[in-house]
């Protein structure tokens, strides 16, 4: 069994990860591939929530208030809404995220507006999930 041989670089090829970057496979970022899979995970959870809320949205055409009420009040319907909305929420705000690191200049201004998403993405999250609760719960 031989070992593969590795291309010896060239005096004007330079590296530009730390050899410990390299050992770990991590980028400038530190975060190596864990942003990407979270977004392709978080977007796949939620195409598959979407599928049976937009089934049940859909069963609601024509019907009453009471009706409406009564099924969103089922447990299984709204443990799938709250599982959308965190999904969504989540997802959301991971690609505000990468627009914002990609897209604004100044430290100072993508800070501010780093975290104004994570707020906005907190809040939609939370008035959601309260939406959900209330309804589920009888209000």
């Amino acid at each position: 069994m031989s070992t593969p041989l590795k291309p010896t670089p060239s005096p004007t090829h330079t590296e530009i990860r730390t050899p410990l970057g390299r050992v770990r496979g991590l980028g400038s970022a530190k975060e190596g591939a864990d942003h990407f899979w979270k977004q392709r995970v978080t977007a796949v959870s939620t195409l598959l929530l979407v599928v049976p809320a937009l089934i049940i949205a859909i069963g609601f055409v024509g019907a009453d208030y009471a009706t409406v009420k009564k099924t969103l009040q089922k447990p299984a319907v709204s443990i799938l809404l709250l599982m959308l909305v965190l999904s969504g929420v989540f997802h959301m705000r991971l690609g505000m995220q990468v627009i914002i690191e990609d897209y604004v200049k100044g430290e100072g201004r993508k800070v501010f507006w780093l975290m104004a998403n994570t707020f906005f993405a907190i809040a939609v999250g939370l008035t959601s999930i309260f939406a959900v609760l209330k309804i589920s719960f009888g209000g």
